[in-house]
């Protein structure tokens, strides 16, 4: 089989019961999964990019939490109005992102905003996520928690694919 065949079937394989497994469990995300699944395979499809894609996906959702807690904590919104003052935390924190990549662990930057995007989706799409309450809770209402969690499924999922596609590979 072509690597391209083997490649495509392995990732509809997994693809379909990554899905079923997360719509049988609920609370993770199946679309954020699928952002780190992609991830994995445009970082190189190999355990260095495993491992960049994990560590990046979670720190661009720890910089995407920080920045909402800073918008709904800190009064700027008063004085500048809520969509200045969203722009200039986001502006900042979307910097901290590339800035950190000074720093080798933290250095695939496309991860670290994937991750980032990720979580806004999640507290700006989901009802009662955007909130002080959701985002220091322990749960999987909080975006931190619950788009970590699913992006790690998600790029452990791109690694298993590719090594079935790897086997499913026929070797010249």
């Amino acid at each position: 089989m072509t690597q391209l065949a083997a490649l495509s079937l392995s990732i509809g394989i997994l693809g379909g019961i990554a899905t079923w497994a997360f719509l049988t469990v609920g609370g993770v995300l199946i679309w954020a999964a699928f952002v780190a699944w992609g991830c994995f395979f445009h970082t190189g499809g190999d355990v260095n990019a495993l491992r960049g894609t994990i560590i990046n996906n979670i720190f661009g959702a720890v910089v995407a939490t920080v920045a909402a807690l800073v918008i709904l904590t800190i009064p700027g919104a008063a004085a500048l109005g809520l969509p200045l003052w969203a722009g200039i935390v986001v502006g900042v924190t979307a910097g901290l992102i590339v800035i950190a990549a000074n720093i080798k662990v933290f250095g695939v930057i496309p991860a670290g905003f994937y991750g980032y995007a990720c979580t806004f989706a999640f507290l700006l799409q989901t009802p009662e996520k955007l909130s002080v309450d959701a985002l220091t809770s322990v749960s999987m209402n909080n975006g931190l928690i619950a788009v970590s969690l699913s992006m790690v499924i998600g790029a452990v999922f791109g690694f298993l694919s590719g090594k079935l596609g790897a086997a499913l590979t026929k070797k010249a």
